[in-house]
């Protein structure tokens, strides 16, 4: 954006400098023309007062002499004509009437006018000026002196100063550069503040401010209105998190004592279906009792940033299944393990690895059905160390797929199932905080493949 910035700066600059040194540079070439031809015509009219009582008596002696000694001194050939436009006398031998040039001057100045070169003398001018006025007296012409200046060194005078103009512009110019530069950075520097913190705030840090007293004042205002902002979300993400975590952390008491209440009622109970409703009060009891821990533990993962540790991968995903064989074997379900060829080394927050494993695992187990096969294989992936856990249960549809990491959000056919619907959110928020991701895929043929990636350790 600085460069774009200091680009429209240029840009106006330029469009400044071409309009005041583009009619400059005119002005000079025509001013430099004018002076040219006014010498020309003066030098002219003193040899048609010469040459009128030399052309009455046919007495031309002097006037080539004159003639001839001037062009000498400014190199500036002359030649009379009469009035039919026959050279009576010139300055030296090569000059040709013939030319289109010399002649429509030479007759222009016969019908009694003062003619001179239209053209502008510009730098690469290279054809030179013609100036021709009438001899005579009283409307009477007789004739015409016209003199033919070569251009050359005007033309590279008008070069110079042009030079001379371009130089204090390109100085100016770069003197533009360097102010529209330095202005960009002044008015862009909070702009970027911004960015950097917004992007900051958006990865979890509420920490993150702007200095509110540098650039324009409207920026300032909007760094003190950012800054308001950011205190406020941070306010309010605090108090959300505490009251999860207090209410969670209050409500096991109450839990525990209702729990042991229940428990002890169970041993007067002699009714069947007494007992079983007992028994499904406890089995609820228990199930409030994980929902709190899953949100303590959600309270826990989203709190402020976390130091990133290197683990090897494969090492924790084969202590994962090891811890979950039993689990399995119970539910009649094929835990595999894949080890890599090779050690896998990831940078991740400390148990965040253990924690999405175990949650992952326990969802496939719980979901995939008797007789299904789950596999879990680390390898490397992107750059990074990937832990891939995939079953051939029945899985889950894209719209699913996309809910999964929603709080308390349970698929239709898994309402009955044990869970708090907490499980894969806490590992969203752990991989998240990890700078890695959790990807819900579809298994083929059929299932479901969880693929948590983390940054390789450097």
């Amino acid at each position: 954006m600085r460069v774009r910035l200091g680009a429209v700066y240029l840009v106006l600059l330029l469009l400044v400098l071409a309009a005041l040194e583009v009619p400059l540079a005119m002005t000079i070439a025509g001013r430099d023309t004018q002076r040219l031809v006014a010498d020309r015509l003066a030098d002219a009219t003193r040899f048609a007062t010469l040459a009128e009582p030399a052309l009455r008596a046919s007495d031309t002696a002097e006037l080539a002499a004159e003639l001839t000694r001037y062009d000498d001194v400014y190199g500036v050939g002359a030649v009379v004509v009469d009035q039919d436009a026959h050279e009576v006398v010139s300055s030296r031998p090569g000059i040709r009437l013939a030319d289109n040039d010399v002649l429509r001057q030479a007759r222009r100045a016969l019908e009694g006018r003062e003619a001179s070169d239209d053209g502008t003398i510009w730098p690469w001018r290279t054809e030179p000026l013609v100036v021709a006025v009438p001899v005579g007296r009283g409307g009477e012409v007789i004739g015409a002196v016209v003199t033919i200046s070569p251009t050359r060194r005007n033309a590279n005078g008008v070069g110079t100063s042009w030079s001379i103009l371009a130089g204090g512009g390109l100085v100016v110019l770069f003197a533009g550069i360097v102010a529209a530069w330095t202005l960009a950075r002044w008015t862009l520097r909070p702009v970027a503040a911004l960015d950097a913190a917004a992007h900051e705030l958006a990865a979890g840090d509420y920490a993150v401010r702007v200095p509110a007293a540098d650039g324009p004042p409207e920026l300032r205002r909007l760094g003190s209105a950012f800054n308001e902002m950011a205190e406020t979300v941070a306010d309010s993400l605090e108090r959300q998190r505490a009251f999860v975590s207090h209410a969670s952390h209050q409500l096991r008491n109450p839990l525990t004592a209702l729990r042991l209440r229940v428990e002890d009622l169970g041993a007067d109970l002699t009714d069947q279906q007494a007992i079983e409703g007992h028994r499904l009060a406890l089995e609820e009891a228990e199930r409030f009792g994980d929902v709190l821990d899953s949100l303590l533990a959600l309270a826990r993962a989203e709190r402020g940033r976390y130091d990133l540790v290197d683990v090897d991968a494969g090492e924790i995903a084969w202590a994962r299944v090891v811890a979950w064989q039993p689990v399995a074997a119970k539910k009649g379900i094929t835990l595999r393990y894949v080890r890599p060829a090779h050690p896998l080394r990831a940078r991740a927050v400390r148990n965040a690895p253990d924690q999405a494993l175990d949650a992952l695992i326990d969802n496939a187990v719980k979901f995939s059905g008797p007789g299904t096969t789950v596999t879990v294989r680390p390898g490397a992936d992107d750059g990074g160390v990937a832990l891939h856990v995939t079953d051939n249960g029945p899985g889950l549809t894209g719209e699913q797929r996309e809910m999964a990491t929603e709080r308390f959000w349970r698929a239709p056919d898994a309402q009955n199932v044990d869970g708090s619907g907490l499980g894969l959110p806490i590992v969203a928020v752990l991989v998240d905080a990890s700078g890695g991701r959790l990807d819900l895929l579809p298994s083929d043929p059929s299932g479901l493949h969880a693929r948590l990636w983390f940054p390789a350790a450097p």
